[in-house]
């Protein structure tokens, strides 16, 4: 019973961690990386589909980005999608692809970036505590139920601090490198 408990529980914050490796990946810096674009939705014949479903990205140069479409008919969608997102780029259609030219970034929206990731991983954290606490709670009721003894349930609540703080390391170390990349010019 205890073991069920904690596999679920480390699953549960594995999915945290990648949830926020992911969002981290996703803050632009100031080299071009296809992770940028994951979140963009284009309105593709009434339908929100996401760009990686309609064109394939290339990254010719650290500052520049081509998306090749594979229906011509939704190069204007997808122009106007990235437009349209936070990435903050006008992108050049030239009839067979589309061309991305990410700006230098500014030192002042570096540091949004790096606030942005702080706060990513600030959620993270608290996602991975409060899968923690479900856990806690869960281990609290099989000791009163007496499914298991006291001293194995105390066993199993060190195993989930120390499962805990090595989730929450792992965030910390991927927002450690986010903002090394992030502030580096």
């Amino acid at each position: 019973m205890i073991d069920d408990v904690m596999l679920s529980t480390e699953e549960k914050m594995d999915k945290a961690l990648e949830a926020a490796r992911g969002e981290l990946a996703a803050i632009r810096t100031g080299r071009a990386n296809p992770s940028m674009f994951n979140s963009i939705l284009v309105d593709y014949y009434g339908a929100p589909t996401p760009l990686q479903q309609l064109a394939s990205l290339t990254i010719p140069e650290a500052r520049t980005v081509i998306v090749s479409p594979f229906d011509r008919s939704a190069m204007k969608a997808i122009t106007t999608a990235i437009r349209e997102s936070d990435l903050g780029v006008n992108p050049t259609d030239d009839g067979t692809v589309i061309r991305v030219t990410l700006p230098a970034l500014t030192e002042e929206r570096r540091k949004d970036y790096v606030k942005l990731a702080r706060s990513r991983a600030e959620e993270a954290r608290v996602q991975v505590r409060g899968v923690r606490g479900k856990a806690k709670k869960e281990l609290e009721a099989i000791k009163r139920d007496g499914e298991a003894g006291e001293d194995d349930v105390k066993r199993a609540e060190g195993e989930l601090d120390q499962l805990t703080k090595r989730f929450v390391d792992a965030i910390d170390k991927s927002l450690a490198s986010k903002e090394e990349e992030l502030l580096s010019v």
